[in-house]
């Protein structure tokens, strides 16, 4: 971001809650109500029922708001941020979730409270970078492959279904060195790995904002123990400290295997077709976040 950069004015806000994801609350409704009247600001709240969110972001996008405030989980911060995009309004997708990667990476260690109060204290516009993988954009990591089967299993077990989350941790194991990943990255010569991780610029430590790549990561772990400890450290952002990784930076590429890829893209899993084209996105959407300590001093 610019030093001394003015913050935008936000004359129409619109924010969507839902107080059953992670660590939004069931008052989290009142709670962005009460903090929006002590900032004076105007804002139309909505909290539709979990199979509404889609067409609530929708809903709330079509009334042109300056700002898209976000309190929910991964899946919905993520949608949100991918229907406004680089030509829609700001967007601030606060940590109501339970992992929070999008959130967390823009907000740091702030609850959804007191990162809401400080952008509409002093806000400031953060362009985004990200990566996009069959059309499906992601705007901190993602990773393809048999690891990505440890996530959906998580996920069961988050949500109190043991009973699934144990067969879902069973196909992990059966899947685990069946059949292994090939990819492009660019145009490097092919590999084979059991998955591929994409690291975006937003938490990369090895990319800087404005340089224009992902950072993609072999993965080739030598047994289902180290497919289980990659799976969860892939689920937390964290895969790039792990020893059974090799790194490279790529705008664009390619993976492919026998069946469904399954896949985790900011903390969600998903299932992708066996051919996946994946690419760099300069500018994926414009996020509003707290100003930094070194821009107040050069406001």
């Amino acid at each position: 971001m610019t030093s001394g950069k003015q913050s935008p004015a936000l004359g129409r806000v619109a924010v969507v809650v839902n107080p059953a994801s992670g660590s939004a609350g069931p008052d989290a409704v009142a709670e962005v109500e009460r903090i929006l009247a002590e900032h004076r600001v105007a804002g139309v709240v909505s909290a539709p029922s979990e199979a509404g969110l889609e067409a609530c972001l929708r809903a709330a996008l079509d009334t042109k708001p300056d700002v898209l405030i976000i309190v929910a989980g991964d899946g919905t911060a993520r949608a949100g941020a991918e229907m406004a995009g680089p030509e829609g309004p700001l967007v601030a997708p606060l940590p109501g979730g339970t992992m929070n990667m999008l959130p967390n990476a823009l907000y740091g260690g702030r609850d959804w409270k007191t990162a809401l109060a400080d952008i509409l204290t002093d806000g400031v516009e953060k362009p985004v970078s990200g990566g996009e993988i069959d059309g499906h954009a992601f705007y901190v990591a993602a990773i393809l492959g048999s690891p990505a089967l440890w996530a959906q299993a998580r996920e069961a077990a988050r949500e109190g279904d043991l009973k699934q989350a144990w067969h879902r941790a069973q196909r992990a194991v059966k899947r685990a060195f069946s059949g292994r990943l090939r990819f492009t990255l660019g145009g490097r010569p092919r590999g084979k790995a059991e998955a591929l991780a994409l690291m975006c610029p937003l938490v990369s430590k090895a990319l800087a904002d404005d340089e224009g790549y992902l950072e993609a990561a072999a993965i080739d772990p030598a047994n289902a123990l180290d497919i289980f400890r990659l799976g969860f450290h892939a689920a937390l952002g964290d895969w790039r400290t792990d020893e059974k990784v090799m790194v490279a930076r790529v705008r664009a590429g390619r993976a492919w295997a026998h069946g469904h890829i399954p896949a985790v893209l900011d903390g969600e899993p998903r299932e992708l077709g066996p051919v996946v084209d994946f690419r760099f996105r300069p500018l994926a959407f414009r996020a509003l976040v707290p100003r930094e300590p070194a821009e107040e001093a050069a406001a």
